[in-house]
Protein backbone atom coordinates (compact mmCIF):
# COMPACT_ATOMS: atom_id res chain seq x y z
CA UNK A 1 0.00 0.00 0.00
CA UNK A 2 0.99 3.64 -0.30
CA UNK A 3 1.50 5.77 2.80
CA UNK A 4 1.72 9.49 2.13
CA UNK A 5 3.81 10.97 4.97
CA UNK A 6 3.44 14.76 4.90
CA UNK A 7 4.75 17.61 7.01
CA UNK A 8 2.13 19.54 8.99
CA UNK A 9 4.63 22.06 10.36
CA UNK A 10 5.82 23.53 7.08
CA UNK A 11 5.82 27.32 6.85
CA UNK A 12 6.45 27.52 3.10
CA UNK A 13 3.88 29.62 1.18
CA UNK A 14 1.43 27.62 -0.91
CA UNK A 15 2.12 24.39 0.92
CA UNK A 16 -0.20 22.44 3.17
CA UNK A 17 -0.84 18.70 3.68
CA UNK A 18 -3.60 18.58 1.06
CA UNK A 19 -1.56 20.27 -1.68
CA UNK A 20 1.48 18.12 -0.81
CA UNK A 21 -0.52 14.89 -1.22
CA UNK A 22 -2.03 16.16 -4.46
CA UNK A 23 1.48 16.85 -5.77
CA UNK A 24 2.56 13.31 -4.83
CA UNK A 25 -0.44 11.80 -6.58
CA UNK A 26 0.28 13.85 -9.69
CA UNK A 27 3.87 12.56 -9.77
CA UNK A 28 2.69 8.95 -9.42
CA UNK A 29 0.19 9.41 -12.23
CA UNK A 30 2.86 10.90 -14.50
CA UNK A 31 5.26 7.98 -13.99
CA UNK A 32 2.70 5.20 -13.68
CA UNK A 33 3.94 2.94 -16.54
CA UNK A 34 7.59 3.21 -15.51
CA UNK A 35 6.83 2.59 -11.84
CA UNK A 36 4.70 -0.44 -12.67
CA UNK A 37 7.47 -1.91 -14.83
CA UNK A 38 10.22 -1.27 -12.28
CA UNK A 39 8.40 -2.66 -9.27
CA UNK A 40 6.51 -5.47 -10.97
CA UNK A 41 3.55 -4.62 -8.73
CA UNK A 42 1.14 -3.53 -11.43
CA UNK A 43 -0.62 -0.19 -11.54
CA UNK A 44 0.05 1.77 -8.36
CA UNK A 45 -3.30 3.49 -8.77
CA UNK A 46 -4.89 0.26 -7.58
CA UNK A 47 -3.04 0.33 -4.28
CA UNK A 48 -4.84 1.47 -1.13
CA UNK A 49 -3.67 4.75 0.40
CA UNK A 50 -3.29 6.14 3.88
CA UNK A 51 -2.21 9.60 4.94
CA UNK A 52 0.27 10.06 7.78
CA UNK A 53 0.32 13.62 9.15
CA UNK A 54 3.69 14.12 10.83
CA UNK A 55 5.18 16.59 13.38
CA UNK A 56 2.12 16.60 15.62
CA UNK A 57 4.45 17.57 18.49
CA UNK A 58 4.33 21.15 17.11
CA UNK A 59 1.14 22.85 18.42
CA UNK A 60 0.24 24.62 15.17
CA UNK A 61 0.92 21.43 13.21
CA UNK A 62 -1.43 19.41 15.37
CA UNK A 63 -4.18 21.97 14.79
CA UNK A 64 -3.59 21.89 11.02
CA UNK A 65 -3.73 18.09 11.05
CA UNK A 66 -7.18 18.13 12.58
CA UNK A 67 -8.30 20.74 10.04
CA UNK A 68 -7.34 18.66 6.98
CA UNK A 69 -8.33 15.25 8.34
CA UNK A 70 -11.84 15.52 6.89
CA UNK A 71 -10.50 16.27 3.38
CA UNK A 72 -8.57 13.00 3.24
CA UNK A 73 -11.26 10.91 4.89
CA UNK A 74 -13.67 12.16 2.22
CA UNK A 75 -11.44 10.40 -0.32
CA UNK A 76 -11.75 7.18 1.65
CA UNK A 77 -8.18 7.33 2.95
CA UNK A 78 -7.48 6.55 6.62
CA UNK A 79 -5.62 9.36 8.40
CA UNK A 80 -3.05 8.97 11.19
CA UNK A 81 -1.54 11.84 13.15
CA UNK A 82 1.95 11.08 14.46
CA UNK A 83 5.15 12.61 15.74
CA UNK A 84 8.28 10.79 14.64
CA UNK A 85 10.32 12.80 17.15
CA UNK A 86 8.05 12.27 20.16
CA UNK A 87 7.10 8.72 19.04
CA UNK A 88 3.41 9.48 19.44
CA UNK A 89 0.91 7.61 17.30
CA UNK A 90 3.52 5.23 15.89
CA UNK A 91 2.20 2.12 17.62
CA UNK A 92 -1.32 2.72 16.38
CA UNK A 93 0.05 3.37 12.88
CA UNK A 94 2.03 0.11 12.92
CA UNK A 95 -0.98 -2.03 13.85
CA UNK A 96 -3.21 -0.20 11.38
CA UNK A 97 -0.72 -0.75 8.56
CA UNK A 98 -0.52 -4.47 9.31
CA UNK A 99 -4.31 -4.80 9.33
CA UNK A 100 -4.77 -2.84 6.10
CA UNK A 101 -2.06 -4.78 4.26
CA UNK A 102 -3.54 -8.10 5.40
CA UNK A 103 -7.00 -7.02 4.26
CA UNK A 104 -5.65 -6.01 0.87
CA UNK A 105 -3.87 -9.34 0.43
CA UNK A 106 -6.94 -11.32 1.47
CA UNK A 107 -9.08 -9.50 -1.07
CA UNK A 108 -6.62 -10.14 -3.90
CA UNK A 109 -5.87 -13.77 -3.09
CA UNK A 110 -2.51 -15.48 -3.20
CA UNK A 111 -0.23 -13.75 -5.70
CA UNK A 112 1.65 -15.81 -8.26
CA UNK A 113 5.30 -15.92 -7.29
CA UNK A 114 7.58 -14.15 -9.72
CA UNK A 115 10.54 -16.23 -10.79
CA UNK A 116 13.65 -14.66 -12.23
CA UNK A 117 14.43 -15.81 -15.74
CA UNK A 118 18.11 -15.86 -16.64
CA UNK A 119 18.85 -16.11 -20.35
CA UNK A 120 22.60 -16.45 -20.93
CA UNK A 121 23.94 -15.37 -24.25
CA UNK A 122 24.13 -18.40 -26.51
CA UNK A 123 27.62 -19.34 -27.64
CA UNK A 124 27.99 -21.71 -30.55
CA UNK A 125 30.53 -24.19 -29.26
CA UNK A 126 29.03 -27.40 -30.62
CA UNK A 127 31.34 -27.52 -33.62
CA UNK A 128 34.69 -29.20 -33.90
CA UNK A 129 37.07 -30.12 -36.68
CA UNK A 130 39.49 -32.94 -37.25
CA UNK A 131 42.58 -32.26 -39.34
CA UNK A 132 45.67 -34.23 -40.23
CA UNK A 133 48.60 -33.66 -37.92
CA UNK A 134 51.38 -32.05 -39.97
CA UNK A 135 54.00 -33.12 -37.39
CA UNK A 136 53.00 -36.77 -36.99
CA UNK A 137 52.39 -38.90 -40.08
CA UNK A 138 49.08 -40.72 -39.81
CA UNK A 139 48.07 -38.59 -36.84
CA UNK A 140 45.17 -36.21 -36.36
CA UNK A 141 44.37 -33.08 -34.38
CA UNK A 142 40.90 -32.43 -32.95
CA UNK A 143 40.01 -28.77 -32.48
CA UNK A 144 36.92 -27.31 -30.86
CA UNK A 145 35.84 -25.55 -27.65
CA UNK A 146 34.03 -28.55 -26.17
CA UNK A 147 36.60 -31.32 -26.67
CA UNK A 148 39.42 -28.99 -25.64
CA UNK A 149 37.52 -27.98 -22.50
CA UNK A 150 36.72 -31.59 -21.66
CA UNK A 151 40.40 -32.48 -21.93
CA UNK A 152 41.30 -29.75 -19.42
CA UNK A 153 38.56 -30.91 -17.01
CA UNK A 154 39.55 -34.59 -17.03
CA UNK A 155 41.79 -36.02 -14.27
CA UNK A 156 43.78 -38.58 -16.26
CA UNK A 157 44.76 -40.59 -13.19
CA UNK A 158 41.08 -41.55 -12.83
CA UNK A 159 40.08 -44.42 -15.13
CA UNK A 160 36.38 -43.71 -14.76
CA UNK A 161 36.85 -40.07 -15.72
CA UNK A 162 38.92 -41.05 -18.76
CA UNK A 163 36.23 -43.49 -19.85
CA UNK A 164 33.59 -40.80 -19.44
CA UNK A 165 35.68 -38.48 -21.60
CA UNK A 166 35.86 -41.14 -24.33
CA UNK A 167 32.09 -41.55 -24.26
CA UNK A 168 31.56 -37.78 -24.54
CA UNK A 169 33.89 -37.56 -27.51
CA UNK A 170 32.05 -40.47 -29.07
CA UNK A 171 28.65 -38.81 -28.63
CA UNK A 172 29.98 -35.55 -30.05
CA UNK A 173 30.96 -37.39 -33.23
CA UNK A 174 34.73 -37.21 -32.92
CA UNK A 175 35.26 -40.95 -33.45
CA UNK A 176 32.97 -41.00 -36.46
CA UNK A 177 34.87 -38.14 -38.05
CA UNK A 178 38.23 -39.79 -37.34
CA UNK A 179 37.13 -42.99 -39.04
CA UNK A 180 35.76 -41.11 -42.04
CA UNK A 181 39.15 -39.45 -42.43
CA UNK A 182 40.88 -42.83 -42.44
CA UNK A 183 42.22 -42.93 -38.89
CA UNK A 184 43.72 -46.30 -38.01
CA UNK A 185 43.61 -47.87 -34.54
CA UNK A 186 46.67 -46.80 -32.59
CA UNK A 187 47.26 -43.62 -34.58
CA UNK A 188 48.23 -40.51 -32.55
CA UNK A 189 45.37 -38.10 -31.90
CA UNK A 190 45.96 -34.75 -30.23
CA UNK A 191 43.36 -32.66 -28.40
CA UNK A 192 44.63 -29.52 -26.73
CA UNK A 193 47.91 -30.43 -25.02
CA UNK A 194 47.06 -34.12 -24.74
CA UNK A 195 48.21 -36.72 -27.30
CA UNK A 196 47.04 -40.34 -27.15
CA UNK A 197 47.03 -43.46 -29.28
CA UNK A 198 43.46 -43.66 -30.52
CA UNK A 199 41.46 -46.88 -30.26
CA UNK A 200 37.91 -46.75 -31.71
CA UNK A 201 35.07 -47.68 -29.40
CA UNK A 202 32.22 -47.88 -31.94
CA UNK A 203 31.00 -51.18 -33.38
CA UNK A 204 30.07 -49.95 -36.87
CA UNK A 205 29.84 -46.64 -38.65
CA UNK A 206 27.72 -46.49 -41.79
CA UNK A 207 27.68 -50.31 -41.82
CA UNK A 208 31.50 -50.44 -41.78
CA UNK A 209 32.81 -52.73 -38.99
CA UNK A 210 35.09 -51.04 -36.52
CA UNK A 211 37.37 -52.88 -34.12
CA UNK A 212 36.29 -52.18 -30.57
CA UNK A 213 38.79 -50.93 -28.08
CA UNK A 214 37.50 -53.32 -25.42
CA UNK A 215 38.36 -50.92 -22.61
CA UNK A 216 38.17 -47.20 -22.17
CA UNK A 217 40.93 -45.27 -23.82
CA UNK A 218 43.79 -44.24 -21.60
CA UNK A 219 45.09 -40.79 -22.34
CA UNK A 220 48.48 -39.57 -21.33
CA UNK A 221 50.14 -36.24 -21.70
CA UNK A 222 52.95 -36.29 -24.26
CA UNK A 223 55.23 -33.43 -25.04
CA UNK A 224 54.82 -32.82 -28.75
CA UNK A 225 57.90 -31.77 -30.67
CA UNK A 226 58.06 -28.01 -30.53
CA UNK A 227 59.41 -25.64 -33.12
CA UNK A 228 62.72 -25.13 -31.27
CA UNK A 229 63.38 -28.85 -30.91
CA UNK A 230 62.42 -29.54 -34.52
CA UNK A 231 64.83 -26.81 -35.69
CA UNK A 232 67.58 -28.33 -33.52
CA UNK A 233 67.03 -31.79 -35.00
CA UNK A 234 67.25 -30.26 -38.46
CA UNK A 235 70.56 -28.58 -37.55
CA UNK A 236 71.92 -31.87 -36.19
CA UNK A 237 71.19 -33.62 -39.47
CA UNK A 238 73.00 -30.83 -41.33
CA UNK A 239 75.96 -30.98 -38.97
CA UNK A 240 75.32 -27.53 -37.59
CA UNK A 241 74.69 -28.76 -34.06
CA UNK A 242 75.25 -31.79 -31.85
CA UNK A 243 72.95 -33.87 -29.70
CA UNK A 244 74.82 -32.59 -26.63
CA UNK A 245 73.20 -29.21 -27.23
CA UNK A 246 69.72 -30.62 -26.80
CA UNK A 247 69.77 -30.17 -23.03
CA UNK A 248 70.04 -26.42 -23.59
CA UNK A 249 66.64 -26.30 -25.31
Amino acid sequence: MLAHVVDCATMEPGRDPVSDVDALEAELAAYQPALAADTGLGELSERPRIVVLNKADVPDAEDLAEMVRADFEARGWPVFVISAVAHTGLRELTFALAALVQKYRDERGTPVARRPVIRPIAIDESGFEVISDPEQPGGFIVRGPRPERWIKQTPFDNDEAVGYLADRLNRLGVEKELIKLGAEPGCPVTIGDVCFNWEPSLGTIDDVPVTGRGTDIRLERNERVGAAERRHQHDVRRGLASDDDEDDL
